[in-house]
């Protein structure tokens, strides 16, 4: 204690010489030439005095130390009067527009989900109490601590932007106090004290000597007293540093948790002071226990007392600055001048960014003070709010690598930051067209993860970092920030760098394409189930970006189509492999494709396809704008090979169905895992649904005979419907009824689910509802069930409270239980069984639910198709599956199969979605038939179903024979209405015909008349020629009818089990007799 009693003389000797009272000191600093020379003197005598006792400081005599011998002189230095004053007057000045709170960790905030841009706006709680968004709807959520209210910002509320406390020309505060500025005098003044005191700030703050201060500091005669300082990291728990410093330092537990208490609040902790050497020795020992714990050693340093002095004190230097500035808007933007201000001849950056780019290297108290710093000067004043934003985007990659390196948590990293700026839509646009941040923050995501890219290039997870992947997720992040706000209006320079931002994400999606390939396990079960997470979580974060990708590019149509080439040809890039393998034919009813030799139960398959999912999603939004008919101009014909396209999403539900049949069982819980989530709400929309949009894209542009021998051909079903398969193994038949039952119901999808904005005339809340209609046919659930089937947009909005009460009633809860929604009756119409987000389990629920619904009302039980709404013209050509040849073929082959006693494969199910299938043919040619007069109807899937096939009856026969089978009771209704719905598209066609045989002689005498107009008259001509043939049959058979029901009359009045039969052998017949003229 004597050494410290001599030093305390020394101090107050040396103290001595300086003027005793503020006033005094401020006159003094202000006949100094140089201001920040005196200040950096007065700090150099003061400072190690007053912040002398690390280890067992007096808190309070410290604060009333600095108070008087530096702030208030400062103080009084900066206004030229006394202080307190001056202050006062600036209080009350005026309300300020913007909050800027900083929140706490653990602190209650608001988010308007009415009036949010986005969900990260947010307000505290005063804000949010005295504002109108306390009446709207509204969520709740603890902070993580460093979050800033947005009370005041206008860009971040769509109403109500400003509380009753920040509202501008509020009564009560501007009149009476009018708003007085500072006065030359105080800024000059601020002009002079601010760089200095930002510059020692950030010099102590990122000062790396361990025994020495910079030289103008170093003005009194060096002691020897040391530090050993240990640092927070998120490696050791409580009870290992409480277990090192009890070893190292042999001290008792209750020291011990007292300092581990101080190092988790402030992030370090001086736990010994002395010599050097002594403190080196505890150095040494603290690393050497805690390594026995944990294979990372703990952070100690030691250093000397007067440097962790200048630090301490600098920290709170940097709380005095936040208090002055949160006073003027004018000492803002003085201090941020002095931030970015780049000394000459220096190569360091200014200030702010020599900051950031050391904070990776802070502990979790400095880091603290100096977000506060940054929250309360920059981000009140949005000029230069723009400045950081653009400062902070200049280093980007390097902070982003630093904090993935980092341990410490991102709620204290200046990487979350990065929401505070690129929310912001007006600072979004400025970063992406000057600074080209789309393509800064994929770079970045590319450059983290190199050591995940295999020799394809692609990327694999195997073994991943669970806390690496998850720091870079915050990457993900802000690219969801970036996009958060889709543009109004767009530059000729907005639409360029979004587009080299876009060319850029999609180097990303290339390495995720095809990634981690997986190979089917025959013989042995796979040993080691392969990680399998880390994809589809990054899919998850993916999943929004992507949509928000898609609609961006959807603002303007030139940039969408720019974006679709891009696309095709990153795609095509991922498919050179399949373009040049060999090929093999598939032959089928008179049709052949040539396509490559692949099988998904023998070769490698991935169910990662993003880049030709994201090519869906640009089709689907072509279609949305109408511009389908201008891809030829970007992509040629010859370029575009929907085959291709095609080919990756067909065999991901090929894995699906494989999977399903039991094929990949021996692949472990890894694969049932990844289908699942493929399916599921959280993945779906960029993963299941695109991919069935994809094989919609190819039914639409391909011959659709083709396309269903290429479904055939992939879902390895080709032989089973050429009738060469003949096995008695029971396992193997089983396997191939169910590959054909998830074929059929993908055929299913394919032509009936029309409900995406662009691939059917339907509005997004029109999707909604349907998706509502189909969870509350499996049971009544409550508000927060629905929600949770329901995907959620970037904005963690479901749309379901726009649209539950127009299809559900709500029913309150009894005694107990929970409130739920149930269905409205004339909602039931629109209920499909195979409506594509059920599960199995879903799908046979709401089967029996609806079925013994319609018992209960004495109704029948069928359960046909809803009437789907109408394709876009981009996608009508799909329906041509319905009454293409091979689609006929395999429900003729399914039905056969079905009659055949001998026959096993086939099952219910199987007939249940050919009924299906059958249904939507004949539903899309009555409301073709409703719609237009017969002949501009080309859709026949009547006359098609009514072809004999190879065993001499037609598909009505066929349905006749299928429901005198015993086993196929529970059908019977079913098939009624489809063989009713044959006979009314039937009628349809002879009235359309009626009405057309009274005009057609007027019609064929104008042919006559202007035959002389070459290939138009001739197009004609052919047009009328084959009108008239169509006439001729629907006469004869229309004859032939009343004739056979005169003969029989009898006959035909005491029949009623069969109606459709008789109809079906007598148009049958003059079908044939038709074709033979």
């Amino acid at each position: 204690m004597a050494d410290e009693e001599a030093g305390g003389a020394e101090r107050m000797e040396i103290s001595a010489e300086l003027p005793q009272t503020p006033q005094r000191l401020a006159c003094w600093w202000d006949q100094q030439v140089d201001f920040y020379t005196a200040f950096l003197h007065h700090l150099a005598q003061l400072v190690p005095e007053i912040y002398f006792a690390e280890m067992d400081p007096d808190l309070e005599k410290q604060e009333q130390s600095v108070q008087m011998s530096i702030f208030t002189p400062l103080e009084w230095y900066l206004f030229g009067e006394d202080p307190d004053i001056c202050l006062e007057k600036l209080k009350h000045s005026g309300a300020f527009q913007l909050c800027g709170k900083v929140f706490k960790s653990g602190e209650t905030t608001y988010s308007c989900r009415d009036c949010a841009i986005d969900p990260t706006c947010v307000l505290c709680m005063d804000c949010f109490q005295n504002s109108v968004h306390k009446n709207h709807r509204y969520k709740m959520h603890t902070s993580t601590g460093g979050g800033f209210c947005d009370c005041g910002d206008t860009e971040a509320w769509k109403t109500g932007p400003f509380c009753v406390n920040h509202e501008p020309g509020r009564a009560g505060t501007i009149k009476e106090n009018p708003r007085c500025p500072l006065n030359e005098e105080v800024i000059a003044q601020a002009r002079k004290i601010f760089p200095s005191v930002i510059k020692y700030v950030v010099e102590m703050t990122i000062w790396e000597e361990e025994k020495e201060l910079p030289p103008e500091l170093q003005i009194r005669e060096k002691n020897e007293r040391y530090y050993c300082v240990l640092f927070n990291d998120e490696h050791h728990s409580y009870d290992h540093v409480i277990y090192s410093l009890q070893r190292a330092l042999d001290c008792e537990l209750a020291e011990a948790q007292l300092h581990t208490t101080a190092i988790d609040k402030e992030g370090r902790r001086a736990v010994k002071a002395g010599a050097y050497a002594a403190c080196q020795e505890a150095k040494e020992d603290i690393k050497s226990h805690s390594e026995n714990v944990s294979q990372h050693p703990l952070h100690v340093e030691v250093l000397h007392s007067e440097i962790m002095a200048h630090q301490k004190f600098a920290l709170r230097l940097g709380s005095w600055m936040n208090k002055i500035m949160s006073y003027s808007s004018d000492f803002r933007q003085i201090f941020c001048q002095a931030c970015l201000r780049e000394e000459p001849d220096s190569e360091n950056p200014c200030l702010i960014s020599r900051l950031m780019l050391w904070d990776a290297k802070l502990y979790k108290g400095a880091r603290k003070i100096l977000h506060e710093l940054i929250f309360s000067s920059f981000f009140m004043e949005m000029e230069y709010k723009k400045l950081f934003a653009m400062e902070f985007v200049k280093y980007y990659k390097q902070l982003q690598k630093e904090y993935i390196s980092d341990d410490h948590d991102r709620s204290i990293s200046i990487t979350a930051l990065s929401v505070q700026m690129f929310t912001v839509p007006t600072l979004a646009r400025h970063l992406i067209e000057e600074q080209n941040v789309i393509s800064v923050i994929t770079e970045t995501l590319l450059e983290v993860l190199p050591e995940y890219l295999d020799r394809n290039n692609k990327f694999n997870f195997q073994g991943y970092s669970q806390d690496k992947l998850g720091r870079v997720y915050a990457v993900i992040c802000d690219l969801k920030y970036i996009l958060i706000s889709k543009p109004t209006i767009w530059t000729e320079r907005l639409r360029m760098q979004f587009l080299e931002g876009f060319r850029s994400f999609l180097k990303i999606l290339t390495c995720m394409q095809g990634m981690e390939e997986i190979r089917r396990q025959v013989g042995q079960h796979i040993e080691v189930d392969p990680d399998w997470e880390a994809a589809i979580a990054i899919q998850m974060q993916l999943k929004n970006i992507l949509l928000m990708f898609q609609e961006w590019c959807a603002c303007d149509e030139e940039l969408l189509l720019v974006a679709y080439k891009e696309c095709h040809k990153a795609v095509m890039r991922c498919s050179t492999s399949f373009i040049s393998s060999s090929k093999t034919i598939v032959q089928l009813c008179g049709h052949s494709l040539e396509t490559k030799s692949y099988r998904v139960s023998e070769d490698l398959v991935s169910i990662h396809l993003p880049l030709s999912r994201t090519l869906a999603g640009l089709h689907v939004r072509l279609s949305r704008l109408g511009a389908v008919s201008r891809l030829h101009e970007f992509v040629s014909f010859e370029d575009f090979q929907v085959e291709v396209l095609v080919e990756y999403p067909l065999r991901c539900l090929v894995l699906v169905a494989q999977v399903v049949a039991e094929m990949w069982r021996r692949n472990g819980l890894s694969l049932i895992s990844q289908v699942f989530y493929y399916q599921d709400v959280k993945c779906r929309e960029e993963m299941y649904d695109k991919d069935i949009i994809m094989l919609q894209i190819g039914a639409s542009l391909m011959d659709p005979n083709k396309f269903l021998l290429l479904v055939l051909q992939r879902y390895e079903l080709a032989e089973a419907f050429n009738k060469t398969l003949s096995t008695k193994d029971q396992d193997l038949i089983k396997q191939y009824n169910t590959l054909i039952e998830e074929m059929l119901q993908v055929l299913i999808y394919i032509v009936g689910e029309r409900y995406v904005p662009g691939v059917g005339n339907v509005t997004k809340e029109e999707v909604t509802m349907r998706e509502i209609i189909h969870l509350l046919c499996i049971e009544p659930m409550p508000h927060s069930a629905i929600a949770k089937n329901l995907p959620e947009n970037e904005n963690n909005e479901t749309g379901l409270e726009n649209v539950i009460n127009k299809v559900a009633t709500f029913k309150k809860p009894g005694v107990s239980g929970h409130g739920v929604y149930e269905l409205r009756d004339e909602s039931l119409k629109d209920f499909n069984m195979y409506f594509y987000h059920y599960s199995k389990t879903q799908h046979s629920k709401a089967e029996h639910m609806q079925k013994k619904r319609r018992k209960q009302e004495n109704k029948d039980e069928a359960l046909p198709p809803p009437p789907p709404p109408e394709f876009c013209p981009a996608f009508s050509k799909v329906i041509n599956l319905l009454n293409c040849d091979v689609m006929m073929y395999i429900l003729r082959t399914v039905f056969e199969r079905a009659i055949d006693t001998d026959s096993n494969l086939w099952t219910e199910g199987m007939l249940q979605m050919a009924f299906h299938i059958l249904a939507l043919g004949l539903l899309e040619e009555k409301q073709q038939l409703q719609k237009a007069p017969e002949e501009e109807v080309t859709f026949d899937f009547y006359h098609k179903a009514s072809r004999l096939g190879s065993s001499t009856m037609n598909i009505q026969m066929l349905l006749e024979k299928l429901k005198g089978i015993p086993q196929l009771e529970g059908q019977k209704d079913m098939i009624t209405w489809i063989l009713q719905m044959f006979d009314t598209v039937k009628r349809l066609r002879e009235k359309s015909c009626l009405i057309v045989a009274t005009t057609s002689g007027s019609e064929s005498v104008k042919n006559d008349e202007i035959t002389h107009d070459k290939e138009k008259a001739e197009r004609k001509r052919k047009a009328e020629a084959a009108r008239l043939h169509r006439q001729k049959i629907m006469a004869q058979m229309s004859a032939l009818q009343k004739n056979f029901i005169e003969t029989h009359k009898l006959m035909y009045d005491n029949t009623t089990e069969m109606p459709g039969k008789e109809d079906s052998i007598m148009e049958e017949e003059s079908y044939l007799k038709s074709t033979k003229i």
